[in-house]
């Protein structure tokens, strides 16, 4: 069977303060059964590493699945920050708007526009700090995260910034990064799916973990032998014993694995709804 991609890669991103983040891990696979591996193993990334390595080493025909939303919610309102002037029109004027407005925030961090007076009237932040148009007690959703729902999920709106399992930070964080990638690789689904190179997507590492068996309410690893039970039964070979196990490596090891299994399926790159949201709020690769 001829494959589209050669190499698969799953990036368990950070939208963490400070120059490094612990939270960041990457690791890839070829086609075949073999287990992935972690690139650095032992690194502490910073979100500058992870562009650098995206765009000098990343090997040809790679499927790269970014952990993190690529945008904010758009179809409920007809906008992404309504109220503002400002507000972009699709996600890579947003992507832009936020590099601009955080471009002297080191590390691809974005918390100049966290804090930026229309911005944050949108954001729970931490401290009580609640925006007068943050919506509801949990924030706006995406339609893919109103799919992820549907399928028994637990996403967040990327509008919040308070809690442990927040994404707004790392969302922002990475809509600097896809800035910066955009022209450099395919999109998706901001571009078509390309008959050949590398394409960059949006993740959900759980998706990875419920395909591999683990139940949706601990889809979380911390152990050697969790990832090989979770490997062998996404159609991968044991991995290579760490070090160190963090819940961020086995994330990247086991979505590394699952993006290999399913990147031929066509369905998950046509999943219902996409087309009208495909520039704007764009989609979760997996999500169907």
């Amino acid at each position: 069977m001829k494959h589209r991609f050669a190499h698969y890669v799953a990036i368990d991103w950070s939208g963490a303060m400070g120059a490094r983040q612990p939270g960041i891990a990457v690791a890839i696979c070829a086609n075949g059964v073999s287990a992935p591996a972690l690139v650095r193993p032992g690194h502490i990334w910073s979100r500058d590493d992870v562009l650098d390595w995206l765009t000098t080493e990343l090997p040809e025909d790679s499927l790269v699945g970014l952990d993190l939303s690529a945008a904010f919610a758009f179809e409920d309102c007809g906008a992404y920050l309504p109220g503002w002037a400002e507000t972009p029109s699709d996600a890579r004027a947003l992507w832009a708007l936020v590099d601009r407005i955080a471009a002297d925030d080191d590390n691809l961090a974005a918390l100049s526009f966290v804090d930026h007076p229309e911005a944050s009237r949108h954001f729970r932040r931490h401290g009580g700090r609640r925006g007068d148009l943050f919506e509801g007690t949990a924030g706006r959703l995406r339609r893919t995260e109103i799919a992820q729902r549907e399928q028994g999920l637990n996403p967040y709106s990327n509008f919040n910034l308070v809690g442990a399992a927040q994404v707004g930070k790392s969302s922002l964080t990475g809509m600097r990064l896809l800035h910066r990638l955009s022209g450099r690789f395919a999109l998706w689904p901001f571009d078509p799916l390309p008959s050949s190179g590398s394409v960059v997507t949006e993740i959900y590492t759980s998706l990875a973990a419920i395909a591999a068996g683990l139940p949706k309410s601990r889809t979380k690893m911390r152990d050697g032998a969790a990832l090989d039970a979770a490997l062998v039964n996404i159609g991968s070979e044991p991995h290579a014993p760490l070090a160190r196990y963090t819940d961020h490596s086995t994330d990247a090891i086991l979505t590394s694995a699952w993006l290999r299994a399913v990147a031929d399926d066509p369905d998950l790159w046509n999943p219902p709804g996409l087309s009208a949201v495909a520039a704007t709020e764009g989609w979760t690769f997996g999500v169907r």
